[in-house]
């Protein structure tokens, strides 16, 4: 009953999508068939605008699609650039729910009465997403604090829509071409992981606690810090930024602070967060960001960050090409960027590097020459991202999600100080770390340590091949026989004979 149960989600949903439009691209003529009647008649009389409205869709279906839609805003390759746009705009802010509706889950959280470890909390929610929501409160040692709570029941209905969401992904891969390019399932498979890890809020706060650590260095980029002692897997207690929300854009306006260097803040740390270490905040969108101002702790405003449940990974050789590919673009260098896409094995063998660098030239050639300010590491990104389907580049989610980060903070940094220019403020950065990580002393370096790492392993597989080797016994050798007989064709019914005669033999003395 699985199919039917899955196709009934489907109806249901497609239809809520419907009323906002969100169906009318999949009546294009380029689709197959049956998803284009499908999207037709689940649009019959639903009155559905021209202009899709893709986010307000989503949002009407439920708290996965929410988070869903958040995922593919990454997504452009998959669902269109427009699309992705216009699934940016998805915060998830929804109304939360009523406070004695969560104590329960809040004193089983703390191990009893949640008034044991807080002198207060606020019944009315500061903050409510499709996960979770937030309260302010006191901690019984007098610290104000944030305290983020799952919503009740959020495990089951998110368990019940990943299920669907395969099952639909695993039957569209199954129609071959683009579908099968753009690889849906492997979209669902890291859609899942994102969401299982909001659902965990210990994984939550451990990502707190390690970008605390990577952005030590940048005293004027906050992360609160985690109260790890009454946090558990519902619950989550950091402490309270005391600041002004940058998509509150009055207030900020208000505010007489050096607009200039906040933007600055706001790009190095996020520079030292995806170049410098390769783990990142991957929603640093205006709700998620404060400008605290000058205060006790601090003479000038800084930038504070909250919400770590989506996080981005990338490793260190990902970095190195990707830092490579931008410089490439950047000194017209486009045969070694080729190149570079082909080692990395972004680029399927059976294309031509030279076709492919001709490619890269016409995204590289407009920017050429131009001075840093003049740049706009946006639109370089997405003339590079154009270019994936002509040459069949599977796509790479984790660059991906780097490249929609980038411009986020390309887009929130505009808002702090419409001068500002992304890639300006980085090229220093960039240039510096590509300079150390690429120089020859980090060649130099990286040889020994790789050598070193090998030369470690000799004593172990000096033991293994002793081990494989013994030492020959005290008997002496034996002599050499000569080989068996080889068995006639017959040879494999003889056992079956003796039993036949044997049997035959019982059988005569009972009758005797």
């Amino acid at each position: 009953m699985r199919a039917p149960l899955h196709l009934w989600r489907l109806l249901v949903w497609g239809r809520r999508m419907a009323r906002h439009g969100v169906l009318r691209p999949f009546e294009d003529r380029r689709l197959p068939w049956a998803i284009r009647l499908v999207a037709r008649i689940a649009r019959l009389g639903a009155r559905a605008p021209q202009t899709p409205d893709f986010a307000g869709g989503l949002a009407a279906v439920g708290a996965a699609a929410i988070k869903l839609g958040q995922a593919l805003a990454t997504r452009p390759d998959l669902i269109g650039v427009a699309a992705a746009s216009d699934l940016a705009r998805l915060q998830d802010q929804l109304p939360p729910a009523p406070f004695s509706a969560i104590e329960g889950q809040l004193n089983a959280a703390c191990g009893g009465d949640w008034k044991r470890q807080f002198r207060s909390i606020e019944a009315e929610a500061v903050g409510a997403a499709s996960i979770a929501q937030v309260h302010k409160g006191i901690t019984s040692d007098g610290r104000s604090v944030a305290i983020k709570l799952l919503r009740p029941g959020i495990e089951a209905e998110v368990a019940s829509a990943l299920a669907t969401f395969e099952w639909g992904a695993g039957h569209l891969e199954t129609l071959g071409g683009e579908f099968a390019r753009l690889r849906p399932r492997a979209v669902i498979a890291t859609f899942r992981s994102w969401i299982e890890a909001e659902l965990d809020l210990r994984r939550e706060a451990a990502n707190a606690s390690e970008l605390a650590e990577i952005l030590a260095g940048e005293p004027d980029f906050v992360v609160p810090q985690v109260d790890w002692q009454r946090s558990s897997r519902r619950c989550l207690v950091i402490d309270w930024i005391d600041g002004v929300k940058l998509s509150d854009t009055a207030a900020i306006a208000a505010l007489p602070v050096d607009r200039p260097h906040l933007a600055k803040v706001l790009v190095n740390g996020f520079l030292a967060q995806a170049i410098a270490k390769g783990f990142f905040h991957a929603d640093m969108h205006q709700g998620n960001l404060f400008l605290i101002p000058p205060g006790n702790a601090c003479d000038h405003a800084r930038i504070g960050v909250i919400d770590f449940g989506i996080m981005g990974r990338i490793n260190r050789r990902a970095r190195l090409y990707l830092a490579e590919i931008l410089h490439g673009l950047v000194t017209g260098n486009y045969a070694r960027v080729a190149e570079i896409h082909f080692e990395a094995g972004y680029v399927p063998p059976h294309h031509n590097p030279a076709a492919f660098a001709t490619a890269l030239r016409a995204v590289g050639e407009p920017i050429r020459g131009r001075k840093a300010r003049d740049i706009s590491i946006t639109d370089m990104l997405e003339g590079l991202f154009g270019i994936t389907r002509s040459f069949d580049m599977p796509v790479q989610p984790h660059l991906l999600l780097l490249q929609k980060t980038m411009v986020m903070v390309e887009g929130v940094a505009l808002t702090i100080d419409p001068h500002v220019n992304m890639w300006e403020v980085a090229e220093p950065y960039v240039r510096d770390w590509v300079r150390d990580e690429m120089g020859p002393e980090a060649v130099i370096a990286d040889q020994l340590v790789l050598n070193a790492r090998a030369l470690a392993q000799l004593p172990r597989l000096f033991r293994q091949w002793v081990a494989d080797n013994p030492m020959p016994g005290a008997a002496p050798p034996q002599p050499p026989l000569p080989p068996l007989p080889q068995r006639s064709p017959a040879g494999w019914s003889t056992p079956w004979l003796l039993l036949a005669a044997g049997l035959g033999a019982g059988v005569a003395v009972l009758l005797g």
